[in-house]
């Protein structure tokens, strides 16, 4: 199966052939790949910076770790199209 992994660092694409593991590194910037800088469950705002509850805390949300909740992530240019998306909702919601 092949699917594409969106860095979290430089948003550069690239096809991944295998799982995410504590090893792989971006082909274009060399960041780690399974960190949590990287997961889906990243969440500035969350306790620990984590939205999965039975994560282990990590200290260097951008260092490789072992982490089995580790779910790669959405691009930044997704997360602003969701930001925008959410506040077009918002502004039709409220407005009269």
């Amino acid at each position: 199966m092949t699917w594409t992994f969106t860095c979290w660092s430089c948003d550069h694409s690239q096809e991944q052939h295998t799982s995410v593991y504590r090893s792989h590194r971006c082909e274009q910037c060399g960041v780690a790949k399974h960190c949590c800088m990287g997961c889906r469950h990243y969440d500035v705002y969350s306790p620990r910076q984590c939205r999965e509850p039975q994560a282990e805390p990590v200290h260097d949300k951008e260092k490789a770790n072992f982490c089995g909740h580790f779910q790669p992530g959405t691009s930044k240019s997704d997360e602003v199209d969701q930001q925008a998306e959410a506040r077009a909702k918002l502004d039709a919601l409220f407005k009269k």
